[in-house]
């Protein structure tokens, strides 16, 4: 099964920017595309972000025009630019690969996360 593994989350004041690397343990089937999450502490885990079957890209509305999602596929990498953060941001984030034909369907199991604090 494949694992993945997130970095680059940390401490960043109200306003600043994050980017925070996935890094998968195997190939993905086409099946699956990459996408984002985070879970804040007493939350269910929340979608945020995905590349679609045609390449193109999706966002929660609580994201969209702050955080980009990005793929090296030569290292197989899909990367998280988060920019304009707030302090609802505060959460541990995840990624997986989420099946095309149900999103409640994923690639591997949830790695650890990263945690991202957004904090004056």
């Amino acid at each position: 099964q494949v694992q993945f593994v997130e970095s680059g989350g940390g401490l960043v004041q109200p306003g600043g920017s994050l980017r925070l690397s996935c890094a998968a343990s195997g190939r993905i089937s086409s099946a699956y595309t990459m996408a984002w999450y985070r879970q804040a502490p007493g939350k269910q885990r929340e979608y945020l972000a995905a590349f679609t079957s045609g390449g193109s890209t999706n966002y929660a509305d609580s994201v969209k025009g702050r955080f980009t999602i990005s793929r090296d596929n030569d290292k197989n990498t899909v990367f998280l630019q988060m920019n304009s953060l707030k302090s609802e941001d505060t959460a541990v984030y995840y990624c997986n690969g989420r099946s095309i034909y149900n999103v409640n369907i994923y690639a591997g199991s949830w790695g650890q996360g990263t945690q991202v604090t957004v904090s004056s």
